[in-house]
């Protein structure tokens, strides 16, 4: 059981243990620092996050070994077009008992009941199969014959998508990116930083990783991040910033309404808000300001923002909207 005299103190036990997530994932992830607080990010504020990227930049690398150093059950799902809700959530399957001879049938679990699940290349399945895991992602529970299976906690989605190959996929609707806190981009490292992972990589040895924290420990740190007090400013900056979003309102400056077909909702606002606070909290800080939620901001906000035609013609990204925000 953890204890701590104060609040104060456990604030400054999760900044401790942050630098030591950072120092220990970097034995083995060379870069890809803010991806690397995104996610950290994301975990402590029970969200679930998108990755973007090409292949071949460690995704599934970095995803695994934070899941070694966090000692959590790690699964990895590969999306495909053939694969079906059951090949995620599980199935019953009909067994005969010994001693009375009867029939009855045994639930058997699929790849969801892990605590950080990695869904390769979500955009590769149908719809029918997406809505599955993004049902339990949000309810945190699986539903079979009638029947809720509860899944462990701590419970974290990593979605990759490859943003080259569109052809055979299935983009996700609005609606069901908006459950993911975070879409990351992950780029490519600089030369200094290709140099370093070509040196590493190329050799027989691979480093180690230690556990650096417990399932009890995160789900205590999930709560501490929840109860980190907010200054109305701060909650006003942030939904504010979403309201800039929404052509409907009088918020939105003329030159982002031509850029916007359909903004953030609600979501976005308490995501930067929580995002914040994570934020604070791992730099050592007691409550976010501002900057803590412009820090986030692209992140949870570059998935819920719709360009329009005209933005789309010109060249214009979300990400180059959400900047004009400012």
């Amino acid at each position: 059981m953890l204890n701590f005299n104060s609040e104060v103190e456990a604030a400054e036990a999760l900044a401790d243990k942050y630098r030591a997530l950072k120092q220990e994932i970097a034995k083995v992830i060379i870069g890809q620092e803010d991806v690397v607080d995104k996610l950290l990010i994301a975990l402590f504020c029970r969200g679930h996050a998108l990755l973007v990227g090409v292949p071949g930049l460690a995704k599934t690398l970095l995803i695994s070994t934070i899941a070694e150093i966090l000692d959590l059950k790690f699964s990895r799902i590969q999306f495909t077009p053939d694969l079906m809700p059951s090949d995620i959530l599980g199935t019953e399957i009909l067994e005969i008992d010994d001693d009375t001879n009867k029939k009855y049938f045994k639930f058997i679990k699929g790849p969801v009941f892990a605590n950080m699940l990695l869904a390769d290349e979500i955009n590769r399945t149908p719809p029918k199969t997406q809505a599955a895991l993004l049902e339990a992602m949000q309810e945190r529970k699986v539903t079979i014959a009638g029947e809720n299976h509860v899944l462990d906690a701590p419970f974290f989605v990593l979605a990759t998508q490859n943003p080259i190959e569109q052809e055979g996929t299935y983009p996700l609707p609005e609606a069901q990116l908006d459950r993911f806190m975070f879409n990351i981009i992950v780029d490519y490292p600089s030369i200094q930083e290709e140099i370093e992972i070509v040196r590493r990589t190329t050799t027989g040895t691979a480093e180690k990783v230690k556990s650096i924290m417990s399932q009890e420990e995160i789900l205590f740190f999930q709560e501490l991040v929840r109860k980190v007090p907010v200054t109305d400013n701060v909650i006003e900056h942030a939904v504010r910033l979403v309201n800039k979003t929404r052509i409907s309102t009088e918020h939105a400056s003329e030159q982002i309404k031509s850029m916007i077909t359909w903004g953030a909702g609600p979501r976005a606002s308490q995501y930067l808000i929580l995002g914040a606070k994570a934020h604070a909290l791992l730099r050592g800080k007691y409550s976010p300001d501002e900057e803590d939620v412009n820090a986030v901001a692209v992140s949870v906000l570059r998935h819920r923002i719709v360009p329009s035609f005209t933005a789309e013609a010109e060249g214009i990204t979300a990400d180059d909207i959400i900047r004009k925000l400012f």
